[in-house]
């Protein structure tokens, strides 16, 4: 199936790649990325490694409460498996004009592997906070111990700690290797609040919800931790069974708001991507990479692609693609750390074949609703926009080559309606680069502006590393 684009692009916002082996745009001008914003991370905020100079990793919300979007950066101590990013040591945050509002902690290296930062209004008071670990120097602990960590929510405003914490759950909390390395806060709707209070983490092989008070709600033991054969690196949370409360996927188990199991079960090798996200007729369902499965909230297949079509899927994404077709689709890499990539529709028909622009991981493909949420979404990957149902693509202009280590030098993506004017922008940065690119689709029109508001894709990344 080929489907017209909506937007098209002239031959002169295409770079080497899009006018090789990539197929091309044609000629037209509108919604061609307009490189919005260029914001240098401040000087005083850089560090220089090995002859890079970087801020850190990055997340973006409003605040200090003047409706516009800034950043934060952060750095961590204790570079275990890669980078890790564990403990974070160094926050700091600053706005679209480059200007720094704070700074807490210091030093700190990169954590190239995105880590356990999180901005929300956590307490519904109606201002940004700040959900991080945050490196205890009073403990002495390996890499691999979580016992000289600290919970913390701290005010977005200033930086200053509002909360902390250092529950017994999160210290004796231990591990090593690939599924260690990967620890992301996820901001959640646990207890059916009016708006989400509370968060989950990953620690290995052990899952922590905590309340706003950073109180543990509950812990969950993760069975399955061999590479290869492990839980998702990164769960996903979201109402799977509309009762109001989040429910977490992580691919071989769905937990109920209480921590409870609705199923547990090894369902496909590689299952390194999952969501929660509509699929057949609305329903919600737990998407996970693994053999391609969607899965409702009793345990049931609803779809299995299984090992011969996806022998390992390292990343799945879900929108709805297709300008025309009602239902969402499901995007698969579905090669491993390769650039192939199929698109599927929920009755498990490959709707399209196609390659991705390689990065330096082969991960990092994100959907993007470049023309609104009315409309049909694209993928982000790595310094490219493409279209799945054609595999057509355009490369952002002006972005410089991405520096780094060959495992985390590529341009992550978080989409956010940074201009106001529904349409989601692309914030693009380098974790070991020390600018911040924001594209947005033409025609800009700088009036139609009425705030920043950041949701559940701005403050729940999916940052793949």
């Amino acid at each position: 199936m080929r489907v017209p684009l909506p937007f098209m692009l002239t031959a002169a916002f295409l770079g080497p790649a899009a006018m090789g082996d990539i197929p091309a745009m044609t000629p037209s001008t509108r919604g061609a990325p307009l490189l919005y914003r260029r914001v240098a991370i401040p000087e005083p905020l850089r560090i220089v490694r090995d002859g890079l100079e970087f801020g850190g990793d990055l997340r973006i919300d409003d605040l200090d409460g003047d409706g516009r979007p800034e950043f934060l950066i952060y750095r961590s101590v204790d570079n275990a498996h890669d980078g890790g990013g564990m403990k974070p040591c160094f926050l700091a945050a600053f706005n679209l004009d480059g200007e720094v509002l704070w700074t807490q902690g210091s030093g700190g290296e990169q954590p190239c592997r995105p880590g356990s930062v999180a901005l929300h209004d956590i307490d519904g008071d109606g201002a940004t906070e700040v959900v991080c670990f945050f490196h205890d120097p009073r403990v002495d602990a390996p890499a691999t111990s979580m016992a000289d960590v600290v919970v913390q929510v701290r005010d977005g405003r200033t930086g200053a700690v509002k909360q902390q914490a250092a529950p017994e759950e999160l210290r004796r909390c231990q591990g090593n290797g690939p599924n260690w390395a990967h620890q992301r806060i996820l901001i959640a709707n646990l207890r059916g609040t009016d708006s989400p209070r509370d968060f989950v983490v990953k620690l290995g092989s052990q899952l922590l919800a905590l309340d706003q008070h950073l109180n543990v709600l509950w812990t969950y033991a993760i069975q399955w931790n061999e590479y290869g054969r492990c839980s998702a690196y990164i769960p996903a949370v979201g109402d799977i069974d509309g009762d109001g409360r989040d429910e977490v996927n992580g691919g071989y188990y769905l937990l109920d708001d209480d921590g409870v199991p609705l199923w547990e079960r090894q369902l496909g090798a590689h299952m390194d991507s999952v969501a929660i996200a509509p699929w057949d007729n609305g329903r919600m369902r737990a998407i996970c990479s693994g053999f391609g499965h969607v899965m409702d909230e009793h345990g049931n297949a609803v779809l299995s692609l299984g090992s011969e079509r996806v022998p390992h899927g390292q990343e799945v994404r879900v929108a709805r693609f297709i300008e025309d077709d009602p239902e969402p689709q499901m995007a698969v890499r579905w090669n491993a750390h390769t650039v192939d990539v199929i698109l599927v529709d929920t009755a498990g028909a490959v709707l399209n074949e196609f390659q991705l622009n390689p990065s330096p991981n082969n991960t990092g493909m994100e959907v993007v609703y470049w023309d609104g949420p009315g409309h049909a979404a694209r993928l982000c990957n790595h310094r490219m926009l493409w279209n799945p149902a054609t595999g057509e693509s355009v490369e952002f202009p002006g972005l410089p080559e991405a520096v780094g280590p060959h495992r985390a030098g590529w341009y992550h993506c978080i989409p956010a309606d940074v201009c106001g004017d529904s349409r989601e922008e692309v914030v693009l940065y380098n974790p070991w680069a020390a600018a911040v690119h924001i594209y947005t689709p033409a025609p800009l029109d700088e009036a139609a502006f009425t705030g920043y508001r950041p949701g559940p894709r701005q403050y729940n990344p999916r940052l793949m590393d």
